[in-house]
């Protein structure tokens, strides 16, 4: 008995060993090396319909079934419970079973497959790690039978599908879209926890590695706040195990467009599918200029305003849409001319998708009276920070005075300085105008082409330079 715990021990070990010295390997940060924790059995459900978005998986994830596989594909070995009592591969030079806890996160390299002495079906794979030779001996049938099956070989997780994520997803901005993500708990094990985050919020992705069988590509993310979290999703199901009807209730998730969307898949709007994004809620990423509908005029406007897309008109002489948003907060409408596809785009402050965000922006919470002020571009003394940025805009100078007191500088288009003074707990105290220089540029140089915004480079593959 002692030694098989003391053999048990060494494999556990060993494959943390293993797993820390493998590339595919990654893990959320701040984890901590200890004890596997149980496995939460307590995820939510979460049910969403699908909502149509370019076709991102569908140009870069080919799915492959088993009669498609190609020598040289790799793959890494990731047992379950299950394959830990019964043994998936054989090693071809004893013609012995193996035990899945050894060959733990090795990667196998698919070699073709042949019939043994017995007439059963092999498929054959070289080890990467150790250069053996291991087949997978199919139960029943011939190849071609066996093949067409969504069974696959069991414990192998396609890293095929992990290569192209990291080559088209690192470093990208991706938005969620369930609440329900994971943070690990244990560096040399595969511990998490369950988090619940925001549905439709920004982040990035910082790390991409291997998760599991069913679900092979693991994509960590980062918050604007630094939290990281991540999801394992199928992407092309490649020897997922999984068929396509069991993608459903709180497998569902674990699709990657239901886990997280691209802001391009989101944001491409061209003339054949720009209808399917009327109603949805989106925000401004970085200040822009819009025409507000009240007052006649440009208004300029802050980051994080929320707007709800009512019409897109595609013009008929350039690349450009007239966009007509209505706030959320205000109910007033205002416009924007923008280019809708980011491929035509010669200014990335032209590309919508650059300028704007899918999801909810900034709550701010203002009174009637305030509201029908700020609908007219005019700031009102009591006024917040937030009333202020949606009538004035972001300010293009900030002055610091005494006892917490601070001015709000604002080059308007007439050739005018706005000051607004606030006092030490955030509200207005005072508003003037003055004569001042030519209107010049805002702090923030990302705003879309105007009069007195240079432009800047050209986009590139549809990518912002």
């Amino acid at each position: 008995m002692k030694k098989v715990i003391l053999t048990a021990l060494m494999a556990l070990v060993f494959v943390a060993a293993s797993a820390q010295e493998n590339s595919y390997i990654v893990k959320t940060r701040n984890v901590k090396k200890g004890v596997m924790p149980e496995l939460s059995q307590d995820l939510e459900t979460l049910l969403k319909e699908e909502q149509a978005a370019a076709d991102f998986i569908g140009q870069n994830f080919k799915f492959y079934s088993l009669c498609d596989w190609e020598e040289g594909m790799k793959f890494m070995v990731l047992p379950e419970k299950y394959d830990l009592v019964v043994k998936t591969f054989t090693d071809a030079s004893t013609g012995k079973e193996v035990s899945s806890m050894p060959l733990k996160y090795k990667i196998m390299i698919y070699k073709g497959h042949t019939e043994g002495p017995d007439g059963h079906a092999r498929i054959n794979f070289v080890c990467q790690d150790n250069g053996k030779n291991y087949y997978y001996e199919i139960p029943s049938g011939s190849f071609d039978d066996y093949c067409y099956s969504k069974t696959g070989v069991p414990t192998l997780a396609y890293l095929g599908d992990v290569d192209i994520a990291r080559d088209k997803l690192m470093g990208k901005t991706l938005y969620t879209k369930t609440q329900f993500y994971r943070i690990d708990t244990d560096y040399d094990t595969d511990g998490f926890q369950d988090v619940i985050v925001d549905k439709g919020m920004q982040v990035k992705v910082t790390a991409i590695g291997v998760g599991t069988r069913s679900f092979p590509v693991k994509i960590i993310v980062e918050d604007k706040d630094g939290n990281e979290f991540y999801q394992n999703v199928a992407i092309s199901k490649t020897n997922c195990g999984m068929r396509d009807d069991e993608f459903v209730t709180d497998n569902a998730k674990y699709l990657f467009k239901n886990s997280f969307e691209l802001v391009d898949d989101i944001m491409a709007v061209n003339s054949y599918n720009y209808r399917v994004y009327l109603g949805r809620i989106i925000h401004t990423k970085y200040p822009t200029f819009m025409l507000n509908e009240v007052t006649k005029k440009v208004q300029a406007i802050p980051r994080m305003a929320e707007y709800q897309i009512e019409s897109i008109t595609p013009h008929k002489t350039d690349d450009k849409a007239t966009i007509k948003l209505k706030n959320t907060t205000l109910g007033t409408f205002f416009f924007i001319d923008m280019v809708l596809d980011s491929h035509r785009a010669e200014n990335q402050e032209d590309y919508f998708g650059y300028i704007f965000a899918p999801g909810p922006g900034k709550k701010v919470q203002t009174s009637e009276g305030s509201r029908a002020m700020i609908r007219q571009g005019h700031v009102g003394i009591g006024f917040s920070e937030d009333e202020v940025m949606m009538a004035a805009g972001e300010p293009n100078k900030i002055v610091q005075g005494q006892n917490g007191m601070y001015t709000w500088i604002f080059n308007r288009s007439n050739n005018k300085l706005l000051y607004v003074d606030f006092d030490g707990t955030g509200s207005v105290s005072k508003y003037y105008t003055k004569d001042g220089p030519a209107a010049a540029k805002s702090p923030s140089s990302k705003r879309p082409n105007t009069k007195i915004v240079p432009k800047k480079k050209a986009l590139k593959n549809g990518t912002p330079l």
